[in-house]
């Protein structure tokens, strides 16, 4: 058997129910990288090992879909033994008393918590401590930053993220692993700190395809072994945001495509109607207004300790009115009535999952634009690593489901992030 770290989410159930390992033995394991890793990744904010390993005894006594597998939270989803700072020195050493509703299912389902893991300030753009650990000079992105640090790293089996716009997709391929956003509302935000209540989507960061599949289901109390769908229909989504993509994004997306057609996927090209483009402005406006509203209390209270780059985005909320507001979200419902149409013959989109390779240093965490309208049409996105780039750092990609077909979208994504090149 391979090392317990570099065990799939899917294999240690398997040893684990096999009685191959225990749950106490998988989870020092991943104590042991924690000691060995956090100080230089710095994905960790809070981990209690003795804590873990009393979780661990409990599980393997216990049972679940989910028993004994070591996961990882972000640090704005609330956690009863942990403080939950939302990445700011506004709430040092804050606990809420209480799990957010998906801590609490995945506790039920017996998985686990290793910890808390670092975020943008408020799920922002401002970066966390996290850093990439394919090359801890660049950025792991963002908000999701420690989440998807810690899966790469073999330091969590899985992670919870949050994404706004693009908050689970980027950071999962900057950091050479896969991101998974569900469609809106699949996984609870109870007691989660939203920042957009019209977007705010929890998700997950998982080793590959297959995990994340099992571990959503989970945490649902639903079995399912993942399979990837034969002979997927692929449709490449080209948009005027292409044109931020890298050289060798687009070039290793069509790389891409072709491997898939030579293994028997459907490969075909469609463009985003106009009319959902142009929302993409009107998304970061949306998102601004929401931010100013929902840090109200730290705005007005604790403006000094915010950071300028939000203290920026919640003055550019101020020039959206109310009836601005409104009136977007009623295009943005009226959008996503009409995004079922994109899936007409087709299984899944083919998509940039970010511009580029991860950027070198700290201070950015990368553009979300390529999560944005997916986000804001309550969609599932899958995002995965599809090859390496000039400096050696992972390309990525994401498949695009129709709502609510989150299952098809993943065996969409198990069969394409299979034939891509190696990184």
């Amino acid at each position: 058997m391979k090392p317990l770290i570099q065990l799939t989410a899917l294999q240690a159930a398997a040893a684990l129910e096999n009685r191959a390992t225990t749950a106490g033995a998988l989870a020092q394991a991943y104590l042991d990288r924690i000691e060995e890793r956090n100080g230089q990744v710095c994905a960790y904010v809070a981990h209690d090992p003795d804590r873990v390993r009393g979780e661990a005894e409990r599980a393997q006594a216990g049972g679940g879909l989910l028993r004994g597998l070591p996961y990882a939270v972000k640090d704005i989803i609330a956690t009863r033994d942990y403080p939950t700072t939302f990445g700011s020195p506004i709430y040092q050493g804050y606990t809420p008393g209480r799990d957010a509703g998906v801590v609490a299912c995945a506790a039920e389902q017996g998985a686990v918590l290793l910890g808390k893991v670092a975020t943008g300030e408020f799920a922002t753009q401002t970066p966390g401590a996290a850093r990439n650990p394919r090359n801890l000079a660049h950025t792991p992105g963002g908000s999701s930053s420690g989440s998807a640090a810690a899966v790469a790293d073999g330091m969590a089996v899985a992670a919870l993220g949050t994404q706004t716009t693009g908050s689970i997709v980027r950071p999962a391929v900057y950091c050479g692993v896969v991101g998974y956003k569900p469609s809106f509302g699949m996984l609870s935000s109870a007691g989660v700190n939203v920042l957009s209540p019209l977007q705010d989507t929890v998700g997950l960061i998982t080793r590959d395809v297959a995990d994340a599949a099992f571990f959503a289901a989970g945490l649902h109390g639903h079995r399912l072994l993942p399979g990837a769908l034969d002979r997927p229909r692929v449709g490449i989504c080209l948009s005027r945001q292409w044109e931020h993509a890298k050289p060798e994004t687009v070039q290793a997306i069509e790389r891409l495509a072709e491997r898939l057609a030579r293994a028997g996927a459907q490969v075909s090209r469609m463009e985003l109607p106009a009319a959902l483009e142009d929302l993409l402005e009107g998304q970061g406006r949306m998102v601004a207004y929401d931010a100013r509203q929902a840090l109200a209390y730290e705005r007005t209270r604790h403006h000094g300790q915010l950071s300028p780059r939000l203290q920026a985005r919640m003055q550019y909320g101020e020039q959206t009115t109310l009836p601005d507001y409104l009136a977007f979200a009623q295009r943005a419902m009226q959008a996503r009535v009409q995004a079922h149409a994109l899936f007409d013959g087709l299984d899944v989109l083919l998509y940039p999952a970010a511009e580029g390779e991860a950027e070198h240093g700290l201070d950015n965490s990368g553009s979300p634009r390529f999560g944005a309208l997916w986000t804001l049409l309550h969609v599932p996105t899958v995002s995965f690593p599809i090859a390496s780039g000039p400096g050696g750092l992972p390309l990525g990609a994401q498949a695009i489901g129709a709502y609510g077909d989150d299952f098809r979208t993943l065996a969409a994504a198990q069969f394409i992030a299979a034939h891509a090149e190696p990184f």
